[in-house]
């Protein structure tokens, strides 16, 4: 796995290996197991799922925090990435956490990939 700096590195990669539908299936259910009410459809444009699911996550911190903290927790997002974030600008952070919510996702479909075979 090659060094994800930004959102366009993950998609870039999961299309190069054909693995982009898997890791909207992966998000698709974590965000169920967390009881978030948001789903995306395997052929969704890269564009529209960051989106999204920013301003999904960006409601969750402003609304339902204690959701936020449980779809972090499923997902396996690093608490310490997350304490590195300024939490000043929500709208920043909403933005820094949706991408570390998709490189995490990311990672389980790429090791799950390599190591299936």
């Amino acid at each position: 796995m090659k060094n994800l700096e930004t959102f366009d590195d993950v998609v870039v990669q999961a299309n190069q290996l054909e693995l982009y539908a898997k890791l909207v299936a992966q998000l698709n259910k974590d965000l169920s197991l967390a009881n978030i009410n948001l789903e995306f459809h395997t052929d969704v444009l890269p564009t529209s799922l960051k989106l999204m699911l920013h301003e999904k996550v960006y409601k969750l911190v402003q609304e339902k925090f204690m959701d936020y903290l449980n779809l972090l927790y499923i997902i396996d997002v690093s608490e310490e990435k997350i304490r590195q974030l300024d939490g000043n600008d929500v709208l920043q952070m909403s933005e820094h956490v949706t991408f570390l919510i998709l490189k995490r996702e990311w990672q389980k479909v790429y090791y799950r990939h390599q190591y299936s075979s």
